[in-house]
């Protein structure tokens, strides 16, 4: 909660809010969850695309990693009054680290893993059209698993010159079968125990499309429907999929943006905290 505070005080110096006012907490930077109140009934915009707003006036938007340095929000008052704000969003450095002499298989799927492939991205597909109604990420997010953190989001492979897709999340180490915990309350919206690249996977929809995904796991104790509360135990820490050993991936993504979880949750808790443990 404090964490929340002073992040709404840092804006609040930034905008000159009015008695109606547009409360924005969060981080305004690539990455970056924002979660925003406006007036009950209030219709919301970010570069033109239409935002869920539920009957409060909550809203939640994001910033990829490769998010630009502005973006615009409109909001519609329902008096019809209208309003423009201009967002300016922080660039980050990331973590860029050069490979060569990988052999070949290694870096590039062999020919024979494409129906598996293919069926995992059907199935991320369909779950992603899905955004449950509820607001649940504007809890204070605890960490899945503690450990320590051996991948941080953004970061970027390159084997033999050539780019690989940037690392989406946080990697914790953590020993298999340690309990993962749902960092947040959410709809579960897919369940799957053999993704190709993410081994164990599953996708926690914590309101408006605000999801986590969960990867590599060694059991998964949840289904597709199911409704998770925060800190309840969602399954266990494995080594599955398209992974050198076990580890606890946390990504998140928001209406196809993809969103570095890490200061959500804040500081590593020292003694496993209310997290899962290791």
């Amino acid at each position: 909660m404090m964490r929340r505070i002073a992040l709404l005080a840092c804006l609040l110096l930034s905008f000159p809010f009015s008695a109606e006012a547009l409360e924005l907490t969060g981080e305004m930077e690539q990455g970056g969850l924002v979660i925003g109140r406006a007036e009950p009934g209030a219709k919301v915009s970010l570069d033109g695309m239409m935002l869920d707003v539920d009957e409060s006036g909550t809203f939640a938007m994001g910033f990829d990693r490769d998010h630009g340095e502005g973006a615009t929000l409109n909001i519609v008052y329902p008096d019809g009054r209208a309003e423009t704000r201009s967002l300016a969003i922080a660039k980050r450095d990331w973590q860029i680290q050069r490979v060569e002499g990988v052999p070949q298989k290694y870096v590039t799927p062999p020919p024979d893993a494409m129906a598996a492939i293919a069926r995992g991205t059907k199935l991320k597909t369909e779950a992603r059209k899905t955004r449950a109604n509820g607001a649940w990420f504007t809890e204070d997010f605890i960490w899945p698993v503690t450990g320590p953190i051996s991948g941080v989001f953004g970061s970027q492979r390159y084997y033999n010159g050539e780019p690989r897709r940037p690392h989406y999340g946080v990697d914790v180490a953590a020993k298999t079968g340690a309990p993962i915990v749902a960092p947040a309350s959410g709809l579960v919206t897919l369940a799957d125990m053999d993704m190709y690249f993410e081994g164990g996977l599953v996708f926690l929809d914590h309101g408006q499309g605000v999801t986590t995904l969960i990867m590599h796991m060694s059991r998964i104790d949840v289904k597709a429907g199911d409704f998770v509360k925060q800190g309840e135990v969602i399954g266990a820490v494995g080594g599955t999929g398209r992974a050198t050993g076990p580890h606890l991936h946390w990504g998140m993504y928001w209406r196809g943006a993809y969103l570095d979880p890490q200061p959500l949750a804040g500081p590593m808790p020292e003694n496993g905290g209310a997290a899962g443990g290791n």
